[in-house]
């Protein structure tokens, strides 16, 4: 148990927003000292619903900014306004913890970067959520330890048609979406590259096209297409779609020069991951989620978590703020800081690049 509770400040009671609250309250060091949200009757409902007082909502962001006992502030809110905000909140000396994208808008995406850089005693985090899943840790760990040789060809999608309904239908707008790859597709961008990262290559060029067509009404191109050239020679892959999709697909493809993964979020639970190895498997493919007809040596941990939902209540929403507090009480930049997630949003910022010129673009 640490002896200090981190005073905490809350940006945005919606659907992601009122979950993280809710992992906030359940950590005894911490303490939940204001809300703020458009929507003072939205804020209030949560809070009663969490068993939260009503008093500590408040109309002003300033009023978080200005409390010398608030030291983090959560920026849960619309896209177009986590850069501006997260701006002003490390100008104010707090650790920031922030929904993906970080920003919308380049030049206050760089400015994050700078004040991070300029405030290195200040915690940051941008929430690519998808890392904390363990199989994506063990994924990770694979690669780390040279189970699948030299990736040579890597492929992580994004497929999920994201809420709209109700009071989310902001996310049709472009200018408070942004894109969509920072909506959604930027997760599998994430998951990709610290698997890479894994495997000491690092993303050089990147080219990606792009699709108008959709079924519900959003201004932004909803489905992207994005490879990645890494500086090993490896070349990685992207389908995203944030519009249609039949289920949650973030499937997974990695082939090395000794082993492989496939992940299939869409296939019944057993049949969900199959790899092989040369040095784990003697070259055969096994299911290690399969308990009935996997050799027992290579089975993983019955409570092994997948990414094959879009529910937020399945995600790993309690790693991620255990993550950022234990970086508050360590003194340590996150893996996911501005700064050290930054390949992930200058991936995300080429790719649109790539889609204007039609060309591929370096990172």
């Amino acid at each position: 148990m640490h002896n200090k509770k981190i005073g905490i400040g809350f940006v945005g009671a919606g659907w992601m927003g009122s979950t993280l609250i809710q992992r906030i309250i359940e950590s005894d060091d911490t303490e939940l000292l204001a809300l703020h949200q458009r929507s003072q009757k939205r804020a209030e409902e949560t809070l009663k619903n969490l068993g939260l007082e009503k008093s500590i909502y408040t109309d002003s962001f300033d009023d978080i900014l200005s409390n010398p006992k608030i030291d983090a502030v959560f920026i849960c809110s619309p896209n177009s306004l986590h850069g501006q905000q997260s701006i002003k909140a490390l100008k104010a000396g707090k650790h920031i913890f922030c929904e993906k994208p970080c920003a919308t808008n380049y030049d206050e995406y760089l400015m994050q970067i700078k004040l991070a850089k300029q405030n290195p005693n200040l915690v940051t985090y941008v929430n690519y959520l998808m890392n904390f899943d363990s199989m994506e840790k063990r994924i990770c760990n694979m690669a780390k330890n040279n189970e699948f040789g030299e990736i040579t060809q890597i492929q992580v999608n994004y497929r999920h048609p994201i809420n709209i309904e109700g009071e989310k239908k902001w996310k049709l707008s472009a200018e408070i979406m942004g894109d969509s790859i920072g909506m959604g597709i930027i997760h599998s961008l994430s998951v990709m590259l610290n698997i890479m990262k894994a495997n000491n290559a690092r993303p050089k060029t990147v080219y990606a096209t792009r699709n108008i067509n959709n079924t519900r009404g959003f201004e932004i191109e909803p489905i992207y297409n994005i490879l990645i050239n890494f500086d090993n020679g490896s070349t990685g892959f992207c389908f995203g779609n944030v519009d249609v999709a039949n289920g949650y697909d973030a499937y997974h493809n990695i082939h090395g020069t000794k082993g492989g993964l496939i992940f299939d979020s869409y296939l019944p639970r057993p049949q969900k991951i199959r790899f092989w190895s040369d040095l784990k498997t003697d070259g055969a493919w096994v299911s290690p989620l399969d308990t009935k007809n996997c050799p027992e040596e290579f089975q993983w941990p019955k409570d092994t978590t997948t990414p094959d939902s879009g529910d937020v209540v399945n995600h790993q929403t309690g790693a991620c703020v255990r993550h950022f507090l234990d970086c508050i009480h360590n003194k340590t930049q996150s893996f996911l800081s501005f700064e050290n997630s930054s390949m992930t949003a200058d991936v995300g910022w080429a790719a649109l690049r790539s889609c204007e010129s039609g060309k591929p673009e370096i990172i």
